[in-house]
């Protein structure tokens, strides 16, 4: 099959002919479909987390099944299945709860194994993990909920618990930003939008955010209170920085919860995060790390009725050549929604 394989820490990703992988016992071997391009991948290129080399990135993506190892009894070729970017072992404790987001075993496409920039992938402890896209719902719009999407989704309804009438600012309008915005939005919530891109922020307002914020060297918090009149309720950052995380905490009013969805590395030292005002103002600090399956029909219903637009966030669709060539500038690029790999194309 062909395949983005990139051979050792910020090495140029290269598309060439690696083997077809097989369906590991308890998984599946899809045909992907369609499967998102987002700045995690880029960390797993840059040596942020632990990978093994030569690597296949990819992570968020869907696709149809093609085959079936031992003990699966849920699933069959010609399914067409997406999947969250964690996935369960479907033995331990966690998983039995629903809970798969936190299992202590779990496996990531793209991290923990090759991942999805290629034309097959094979992922583990499929009855657990995979869930079943509905006939109206396409491949690149299921593609979109497995990391981005469904992120910004358990964010601000199972961790901040975003109520009707509530400021919600969502610090970066990229693919999980905007996804948030979208959301927050359907929740009945009132959204701020912050982003340097001023393109970013011209879709945030048409999905929805009353009001947009550009991070330009103002003072992002004091902008923020002033539209909210004290600060929001809940902010969200979505970029995962020192400063985008420091901006959506200091965003808040007294009480607030704060949900960091965008990952931070500790590139120059553990990043520093206000915590003064997090014990003054009594603020809540919350981690939010994918979805689990479990947890999808919810979701997938809003998507299938209309109510919650996926495809609407996707900007572009390249095929595997374009993406490797974009990957190693992926933290740089102005982009204004979701980049989608097609790799038949």
């Amino acid at each position: 099959m062909r395949a983005v394989v990139v051979d050792s820490v910020r090495a140029r990703p290269r598309v060439r002919e690696v083997p077809e992988p097989p369906a590991p016992p308890g998984g599946v071997v899809l045909r992907v479909m369609a499967t998102g391009m987002c700045r995690s991948d880029w960390h797993a290129w840059a040596g942020h987390d632990e990978i093994a080399f030569p690597h296949v990135p990819g992570h968020e993506l869907a696709g149809v099944v093609v085959e079936v190892g031992a003990e699966v009894t849920r699933w069959r070729a010609g399914d067409r299945v997406t999947v969250p970017f964690v996935c369960g072992c479907g033995r331990c404790a966690w998983c039995r709860a629903g809970e798969a987001q936190v299992c202590p075993d779990q496996q990531q496409p793209g991290f923990t194994h090759w991942g999805s920039f290629a034309e097959y992938v094979a992922l583990h402890a499929a009855d657990t993990n995979l869930v079943r896209i509905p006939d109206r719902v396409d491949f690149a719009s299921a593609a979109s909920l497995g990391c981005r999407f469904a992120t910004a989704y358990r964010a601000l309804v199972a961790r901040a618990r975003v109520g009707e009438g509530e400021w919600v600012t969502v610090v970066g309008a990229g693919g999980v930003g905007l996804s948030a915005v979208a959301i927050a939005r359907a929740l009945g919530a009132r959204v701020v939008a912050v982003d340097r891109n001023p393109e970013a922020l011209a879709v945030a307002a048409a999905l929805g955010a009353e009001h947009t914020v550009r991070a330009d060297g103002r003072d992002v918090p004091a902008a923020v209170a002033e539209l909210t009149s004290g600060g929001s309720h809940v902010a969200v950052d979505a970029v995962g920085s020192e400063q985008t995380c420091a901006d959506s905490v200091l965003s808040l009013r007294r009480r607030g919860r704060h949900v960091q969805v965008g990952l931070l590395p500790p590139v120059d030292g553990h990043p520093r995060v206000p915590m003064a005002r997090v014990i003054g103002w009594e603020l809540d600090l919350l981690g939010s790390h994918g979805m689990a399956a479990s947890d999808y029909p919810a979701m997938m219903a809003l998507v299938e009725q209309g109510s919650l637009q996926p495809q609407r966030l996707v900007e572009r669709t390249i095929g595997l050549d374009e993406a490797a060539a974009l990957l190693p500038g992926f933290d740089r690029a102005t982009v204004a929604g979701m980049t989608v790999v097609d790799p038949a194309r």
